[in-house]
């Protein structure tokens, strides 16, 4: 005998679909990058970096934790790629949220030329078809001029909840500090976390700490 409406079979597949996609939106939410598309935006200027002085304290996951503000940062750039980190360390739990950024020439060609941007285990990569199509943009050391990877730490909920709506294709404002951290626990444990100082380094400790105080999506 047929019956009338979706047949068992019917309901398994569509609840399979479901839960991907829902699965699928956690990750992009969550656990990996925010959704956004490509684009290019020309006239970045390069982020503007003064001294400063001043430190915060604050207590993360056991730690007593000392940010100190080593420079006044104001930049106004592309954002590229990024991504969520939702783990129990002391590092996710200072900052959720790396953003990849872009100025000036590479911002400029974003969309001509496919840099391949990616994200994971908080550093910032990416890889051009040929050497011969960054030249526009200065070669290697030009791409490594004018991107870098950003560790975002929120000065307070309010731009904790304006960092969470930031996904790749935005031009954002963002003004604070470039931080260096300090942190020990009863028991003995220490961390560090120290920002680089200069849009010229690569590799390992070439990141920005950024203690952001305020969030422009434009």
């Amino acid at each position: 005998m047929e019956s009338s409406g979706l047949s068992k079979k019917t309901i398994i597949i569509l609840i399979i679909i479901l839960a991907i996609a829902a699965s699928g939106f956690i990750w992009s939410i969550y656990g990996g990058t925010n959704q956004g598309h490509r684009r290019a935006i020309t006239g970045l200027k390069d982020p503007i970096q003064t001294e400063a002085t001043g430190s915060e304290q604050r207590s993360v996951n056991g730690y007593d934790v000392t940010i100190h503000y080593l420079y006044n940062y104001d930049i106004d750039a592309l954002v590229v790629s990024t991504h969520n980190y939702s783990g129990t360390g002391i590092d996710d739990k200072l900052s959720s949220k790396d953003v990849a950024l872009a100025w000036g020439p590479v911002a400029e060609y974003n969309e001509l030329i496919d840099f391949h941007w990616s994200q994971s285990g908080r550093w910032y990569r990416w890889q051009a078809n040929s050497y011969k199509e960054i030249e526009k943009v200065g070669g290697i050391e030009g791409v490594t001029q004018h991107s870098s990877n950003n560790h975002l730490i929120a000065a307070d909920n309010s731009v904790k909840r304006q960092i969470r709506k930031i996904k790749t294709g935005d031009e954002v404002h963002l003004t604070g500090y470039l931080v260096n951290i300090d942190g020990s626990r009863s028991d003995g444990a220490t961390f560090w976390w120290y920002t680089s100082t200069t849009r010229s380094d690569s590799g390992d400790g070439s990141c920005e700490v950024f203690y952001v105080t305020n969030v422009e999506i434009k």
